[in-house]
């Protein structure tokens, strides 16, 4: 009986065995998108076991499983998807995009990772947010879409340089740009600009070849990058091919431009009138004798001033603002082309970009030409190859700060004719007519750049792979600049000055990536490598006059050559860096990198530096105890540390240097540069702390961060004692911090079949302030600007306006001395000798953000975006001349004439007007004001024709669409703009700065 119980036994187990080894089977098939490209690393998993597998590089997969076994694909960036075994065997898989913006990708510096595990800071901006915004540069089109970055150009000019700051200033006297990368290639970035006013090396990027911007934040983001980090790093990646239908694209657009704000200003009849009175009130100071001579001096004055004409009957009336100024015109044309199959994408695009400026003599036209290609040779080698090339012509104007530029025609008299009877431009005029600059000289400046990387990698093994990469980018710049014998300032029968500028740069590196999952719940990957960077720089240039005629105008035809320049530098970095990244179950995340640098630019003694950097994060809604709640669906804590730093301080700042003199029309050399040895980058530390949260899978979706950088080591040129044979000496001394906050959220307010809107708003706090300054913490004092332990950077400081008396239309000031309880003393006084300057303002925002609305009904698509700013000044350097109480010939503003003080008893802010008086023309707060603004930045409305009417031609997508650029702007700034900066120098200063320009364009894209 026992044998034949055991036999049973043994019997029923054994055919248990049988039937579930017969149900057990080979699964397989390819996973793709929803265009066809097969998806490598896709994720199977067998539901409730740890067995799994990937897709290779063709997106095959196989595994073994039993039918009624659910299988789980996950990819990042993609909906998952899950699908039961049945009696098939094979099992094809379509991945749908997914909207969820934590599975996106973003470039991270060496390699990518999915926003879901990233425990640094950085804001992504897709080619969506830059497209279609008629900008003559692409870094105009993020401004108010990231979140802690500010960005602002200098002025109008359509050639205008940028400021960007990412976190504040981190520097006083080194460079404060972030680090551009294109394509994995550190971009060279100086300013090579001879006429005084920057321009923007980077207006060779087109933006209709560009993929996607990362601006890396956070110290552990920027820290692979090591020395060039501290101001942040802002990556731009090209667009490629993709397998599967071949497209083709053309977006044409062209608009028109116009001022976003002019001033008021006096016509002929204000003028005389406002001027006779100054000349009487100036009696009494006895600057005349009596009134009839003040008459009589003001009278002749009218007459030169008016050139001849009847300047009593109002013959001439000048509008010389409407002169300077001109409607401008933005075209566009681009085309693009991607395609691919299995082994082989491709992308080509071209583009060409005339601009006119909105002021008189300014314009830019660019060609751009990229070609990105790949070609895998097998499942583990692929190779590519980007190259680019630009072109870019710009018609340039003199700089804020000369007489000729022409906003400085607005200082010119209305009954100052700007034409003689024969349609020559007039010259005798009070300053210079910029007209006959215009007419008898020019400034072209022509960019040529190239860019190209060829890069492969190859899998050594599963999931290690070695990365190589050889970039090259080419500067070169040449300027041209002729002023005929009939320009102003010109008495040697013309100039020509020509200079080029060539700097080339080179980028070798090599690095082992690996990525591997272990098990179900560890992912790890691994990055090191190492790279060089080399740089070299020529410059030349030859100015030559005495021309024949103004025919000529090339340094060719000048009788005498009068000067001339040359030299050559070179700077090299050489790096090793590693990063290491793990995550346990995409719940708990740890991310350390490090980055050894050594650079030619400092000092032997300190040649190489370290810059490390950690970051964790923890994903509280993975925990059990949120994993199912409907409300709460994403909850990220995270944390970071690091130290960057920045190395844009010149090629040779530690080096003795030494230079060729003339004594006696004999040779010589003297010193030129003392040498310091161990002088170093200046070093930024900074700590992140951040929350990202999602509501309602993903409705409410944000980010709340903050952080603290300090900033040591500041470089400085510290004053020597005569006998050293040298005035200054460059040292690492002085220390300042940035902190703040920064605050993000976006929503899908409304998600149905035929109506979508969605938000996105951000809104960021910095607050600056400088720790140590060298010489025992002396200010530093640079016109209107301190540097001031205790202070912004660069506040401002100057003597504070108190009005005017209402009794005798003295201008007052506040005397501001210090008492002796360390108080201020608020008396005031009509004497600005007798007043103190004081701190009186920042040139920074402390707020600034912006918010950004996307609208879909059926074919209609509308986007618009608000940007703002708070807590920032301006002061008008020119504000002197133009709003000076008659005290100089220059035309007022209309306030001077409207406001101004007549009779004791008069309450106002303008004091009397006193010709030669100097009644409130110091320079002093008067001129100073708030620049907080909130402006509608850009906006687009489009249509999109359906599909059903297109395709019987051959078209996949036709969208015509209007769009436009600062059409509104909400300030109480008295200025021409609130962001409008002088080119000339002084910072958060304008003088005599033309706005930006407001742009309205049509456009049509077309896509095959």
């Amino acid at each position: 009986m026992k044998n034949k119980l055991h036999f049973s036994l043994s019997f029923i187990l054994m055919l248990t065995c049988y039937l579930s080894f017969a149900q057990t089977k080979s699964v397989s098939g390819t996973v793709k998108d929803d265009q066809g490209v097969p998806l490598p690393g896709v994720n199977i998993t067998i539901e409730g076991t740890t067995t799994g597998t990937q897709t290779d590089f063709d997106g095959n997969y196989s595994l073994s499983a039993t039918e009624g076994a659910v299988l789980n694909f996950s990819y990042v960036g993609f909906k998952n998807q899950k699908v039961t075994v049945t009696s098939a065997s094979t099992y094809n898989i379509t991945l749908a995009a997914s909207a969820d913006e934590l599975d996106e990708v973003l470039v991270v510096g060496y390699g990518t990772q999915s926003k879901r595990t990233l425990t640094d800071n950085i804001v992504k901006l897709t080619s969506e947010d830059i497209s279609e915004v008629p900008v003559s540069n692409f870094q105009s089109a993020l401004v108010g879409k990231a979140a802690g970055v500010q960005i602002t150009q200098t002025n109008g000019k359509v050639d205008g340089g940028l400021n960007i700051r990412v976190r504040g200033a981190t520097s006083i006297s080194a460079g404060t740009q972030p680090l551009y990368v294109l394509d994995g290639i550190p971009l060279y970035n100086a300013n090579e600009s001879s006429n005084g006013a920057p321009t923007n090396p980077l207006l060779s990027i087109s933006p209709n070849e560009i993929e996607s911007i990362e601006v890396l934040k956070d110290a552990s983001s920027a820290a692979i990058y090591g020395s060039r980090g501290a101001n942040g790093v802002i990556i731009i990646t090209t667009k490629t091919g993709k397998e599967g239908k071949s497209e083709f694209s053309v977006n044409i657009s062209h608009g028109i431009s116009e001022a976003t704000n002019k001033r008021d200003w006096l016509n002929s009849s204000q003028y005389i009138e406002l001027f006779r009175e100054a000349a009487l009130n100036s009696v009494s100071d006895g600057t005349f004798s009596d009134d009839a001579e003040a008459i009589a001096y003001i009278e002749d004055t009218f007459d030169g001033l008016a050139n001849g004409t009847d300047w009593r009957n109002g013959a001439v009336d000048t509008d010389w603002q409407d002169l300077a100024f001109q409607n401008g015109s933005v075209s566009d044309a681009d085309f693009s082309m991607s395609g691919g199959n299995a082994k082989t994408s491709i992308f080509f695009a071209g583009s060409l970009n005339e601009t006119k400026g909105i002021i008189k003599g300014n314009a830019l036209r660019r060609f751009n030409g990229r070609t990105n290609i790949n070609h895998k040779f097998s499942d583990r080698f692929n190779i590519g190859m980007n190259l680019s090339y630009s072109r870019t012509d710009i018609d340039r104007i003199a700089n804020d700060n000369a007489f000729v530029s022409p906003l400085q025609a607005i200082a010119q008299p209305a009954i100052s004719p700007a034409y003689n009877e024969d349609g020559s431009p007039n010259s005798n005029t009070i300053y210079p007519n910029f007209l006959l600059q215009e007419e008898n000289s020019f400034y072209k400046t022509i960019i040529r750049r190239v860019n190209g990387r060829t890069f492969g990698d190859y899998e050594i093994l599963k999931g290690l792979k070695i990365n190589g990469n050889f970039a090259y980018d080419l500067y070169y710049q040449t300027e041209d600049n002729f002023t005929g014998r009939n320009a102003p300032f010109q008495a040697t029968n013309g100039e020509v000055f020509a200079s080029s500028v060539n700097a080339e740069n080179y980028i070798v590196s090599g690095f082992l990536t690996y990525d591997k999952q272990l098990g179900d719940f560890h992912t790890l990957g691994l990055t090191a490598g190492t790279e060089l960077n080399e740089t070299t720089r020529r410059y030349e240039s030859v100015t030559a006059n005495q021309f024949p005629s103004d025919d000529f105008t090339t340094v060719d035809g000048g009788a005498d050559i009068v000067a001339g320049r040359g030299n050559r530098s070179q700077n090299a970095f050489f790096s090793l860096f590693a990063r290491a990244t793990y995550d346990y179950a995409n719940k708990y995340l740890f991310k350390a990198s490090i980055r050894r640098d050594g650079s030619s630019r400092f000092g032997e003694n300190e040649r190489y530096g370290v810059f490390p950097a950690f970051s964790a994060g923890w994903v509280i809604s993975e925990e059990g105890f949120l994993q199912e709640s409907e409300v709460l669906t994403y909850l990220k804590l995270r944390g970071s540390w690091g130290k960057t730093g920045n190395a844009d301080i010149g090629d040779f700042p530690s080096r003795y240097l030494f230079g060729a003199i003339s004594y006696d029309q004999r040779p010589g050399i003297s010193l030129s540069q003392p040498g310091n040895p161990d002088l170093t980058w200046e070093t930024t530390t900074q700590t992140d702390y951040g929350i990202e949260f999602g509501f309602f899978n993903g409705r409410i979706s944000g980010e709340i961060d903050y952080y603290h950088k300090n900033t040591d080591g500041l470089l400085f040129d510290v004053p020597l004692i005569p006998s050293s044979g040298a005035a200054t000496l460059s040292s690492n001394i002085g220390e300042l911090e940035n902190k703040g906050v920064e605050f993000v959220l976006n929503t899908d307010n409304i998600q149905s079949e035929n109506f979508q809107w969605s938000t996105s708003f951000n809104l960021a706090y910095n607050k600056n302030e400088i720790l140590s300054l060298p010489n025992g913490n002396n200010d530093i004092v640079v016109g209107q600007n301190i540097q001031r332990v205790g202070e912004n950077v660069n506040a401002l400081y100057m003597l504070e306006y108190a009005g005017v008396d209402p009794a005798n239309g003295d201008a007052l000031y506040y005397i501001n001395s210090e008492n002796p309880d360390g108080s201020l003393n608020r008396e005031t006084t009509n004497s600005a000798n007798e007043a103190n300057r004081v701190v009186v303002g920042n040139p920074f925002p402390e707020w600034y953000g912006g918010i950004t609305n996307t609208i879909n009904y059926h074919n209609i698509d509308l986007s618009f975006t608000f940007q703002g700013e708070f807590g920032a000044s301006i002061y008008n350097g020119g504000g002197r001349f133009q709003s000076a109480s008659a005290d100089y010939f220059d035309n007022q503003t209309l306030d001077q004439y409207t406001d101004r003080w007549q009779n004791p008893g008069d309450i106002t802010d303008v004091p009397q007007a006193r010709l030669f008086g100097g009644n409130g023309t110091a320079q002093s707060t008067r001129y100073l004001d708030k620049s907080d603004f909130v402006r509608l930045r850009n906006a687009t409305i489009g249509y999109t024709i359906p599909k059903e009417t297109i395709e019987q031609y051959g078209l996949s997508s036709v969208r015509v669409y209007c769009t436009g650029v600062n059409l509104l702007t909400f300030t109480d700034y008295d200025g021409y703009d609130p962001e409008a900066r002088s080119d000339a120098g002084g910072v958060g200063q304008s003088f005599y700065s033309a706005p930006p320009a407001r742009t309205i364009s049509l456009g049509l894209n077309v896509k095959f």
